[in-house]
């Protein structure tokens, strides 16, 4: 093969790596446009911190429409990191989303309870056995960080390694710092930054 041709040939392989991404820019793109479409809700509500605000992102809008919530799900397998043997999905928000990533990586699932239930098996995670796996917390969208920390901690104690979490969106309320701290690497699909302010 000459000089000539190699160069060529890395600059083809290079163009389909910068299509690739830039497909997936887009699509991430239209999504975020999507989510923020079915979930971006107008009235008066009041928050958890008893404030009353004028507009609420209703996370559960895009978890129930199935066509968009595979369409997100598709897109986060690749952040999906290479060593992991367990999802675990937390209960509420990240339990579909889990099983989608489960059904399209072949990954099998534990569904994480905030706490154990008191009565039959008395788990705090249902499924598969997370004990000396490497174990991938999943959860819907993530403002502090607060509850993968207190759930990371107690699948800790069930002798899961947990090293990363993944969600769908980042509120970018400082939970990538906070989890960092405890050992745990955050990846989203989307921040608070690529939606509308």
């Amino acid at each position: 093969m000459n000089w000539t041709k190699e160069i060529f040939l890395s600059k083809v392989k290079l163009m389909e790596g910068f299509l690739k991404s830039s497909e997936t820019e887009i699509v991430k793109s239209e999504i975020a446009k999507q989510i923020y479409a079915v979930s971006h809700l107008v009235g008066s509500f009041q928050l958890r911190s008893g404030r009353i605000s004028n507009e609420y992102f209703d996370k559960y809008q895009f978890e129930a429409d199935p066509i968009l919530l595979n369409a997100v799900v598709r897109q986060m397998i690749t952040l999906i990191p290479s060593d992991i043997e367990v999802l675990a999905g937390l209960e509420l928000g990240g339990i579909s989303i889990v099983t989608l990533l489960s059904h399209y990586s072949g990954l099998p699932t534990a569904f994480v309870r905030k706490e154990a239930k008191k009565y039959g098996t008395s788990r705090l995670a249902e499924g598969v056995e997370i004990n000396h796996r490497k174990v991938l917390i999943v959860e819907d969208v993530v403002t502090s960080g607060g509850q993968i920390i207190i759930s990371a901690n107690q699948l800790r104690q069930l002798g899961a390694q947990i090293d990363y979490a993944i969600c769908v969106i980042d509120r970018e309320e400082s939970a990538v710092d906070k989890l960092l701290a405890e050992g745990i690497t955050l990846f989203s699909l989307l921040k608070r930054s690529d939606f509308p302010n």
